[in-house]
């Protein structure tokens, strides 16, 4: 693969950010949508999976910059909303940074992994916080298609602009 064919950090927060901001205004005229049924991720409502979604994005972004975890509000969705857009914002200083250390070592807290699993790159993590969102992104879109409220093909990155 050349460099060239190389998808950026940068534009992949710009997808992310376009796609959050599309489900915040497709939420935002389908209120009904945070209140449906949803076991994603051991959710009870899309409301919850939202919460997830722009959680996981934010708490990523904290720990590779180094802030102590807070507590997520469970709503509304202006609330849920404001943890993506500081994320963003965490996200876009650390590309800004010239010393960001991408390549260095970063170990997870998680019993659950095996040792020899829970060391990654801090690049590894902020590429996982950024593909999550879309995977969830698309397990959404299949659900609030099927309750009826389409959200169509907006989220696909071959129609992002994101991208050229």
């Amino acid at each position: 693969m050349t460099t060239g064919a190389a998808i950026t950090f940068e534009e992949l927060l710009a997808w992310s950010d376009e796609a959050a901001l599309k489900w915040k205004s497709h939420i935002e005229a389908n209120p009904a949508v945070l209140e449906l049924p949803c076991s994603i991720n051991r959710t009870a409502t899309v409301q919850g999976l939202v919460r997830h979604i722009w959680g996981v994005e934010l708490r990523w972004g904290g720990r590779l910059t180094g802030l102590p975890e807070s507590e997520f509000p469970e709503g509304p969705l202006d609330a849920l909303f404001a943890m993506h857009v500081a994320a963003m914002g965490l996200y876009r200083t650390l590309l800004a940074e010239p010393a960001a250390r991408w390549d260095d070592t970063y170990v997870l807290k998680a019993d659950w992994l095996p040792v020899e699993k829970r060391t990654v790159s801090r690049r590894k993590v902020a590429a996982h916080s950024l593909l999550h969102s879309q995977r969830h992104y698309a397990q959404l879109a299949t659900l609030v298609r099927e309750a009826g409220y389409p959200l169509g093909s907006e989220g696909d990155l071959l129609l992002s602009a994101a991208l050229f």
